[in-house]
């Protein structure tokens, strides 16, 4: 992304290798914790609520990060104090992001590099799921075949 133009300079010049992402924060920072995927790092900027859901993920995975909240402008640090956060130059580490036992479930809307998308055929659809546990270390990926004519129909 442009806003991290001086930060891939600094990295490229140290001759590390780099994979620029487009979107898909939350599937980057899962990478990280996969050893086949051949990514080891994640860094940038992205927003604070998928920060807490990639510190979910990585809990579930065995992984770590990092975070602090990157105010783009003085309102943004206004609304922050006003949410009760006093300090606002504070590292959260993984822990303070995702307290507890956590889980973390997705599925996949449109493919991506985690997890594929909805796949529709007539009469129906495929869907790529996964299901995660921090207290068990457990990870469940689930793909379904779904039949529009048998399932419930619950109103909506």
């Amino acid at each position: 992304r442009p806003r991290h133009k001086d930060l891939i300079d600094e990295v490229r010049s140290c001759g590390a290798r780099i994979r620029l992402i487009g979107d898909g924060d939350v599937s980057a920072a899962i990478a990280t914790a996969q050893p086949e995927s051949g990514v080891d790092l994640l860094m940038g900027t992205g927003g604070a609520p998928e920060g807490v859901i990639a510190a979910a993920a990585l809990r579930c995975l065995g992984g770590d990060m990092q975070g602090v909240l990157a105010f783009r402008n003085e309102g943004e640090k206004e609304r922050a104090k006003k949410m009760g956060i006093e300090d606002l130059n504070r590292v959260y580490g993984m822990l303070d992001l995702a307290k507890g036992n956590v889980m973390f479930i997705a599925t996949g809307v449109t493919n991506g590099s985690y997890l594929s998308g909805v796949r529709r055929f007539s009469g129906g659809a495929r869907t790529h799921s996964v299901v995660m546990r921090s207290e068990t270390g457990t990870i469940r990926e689930i793909k379904a075949v779904h039949h529009f004519k048998t399932k419930p129909n619950y109103g909506w």
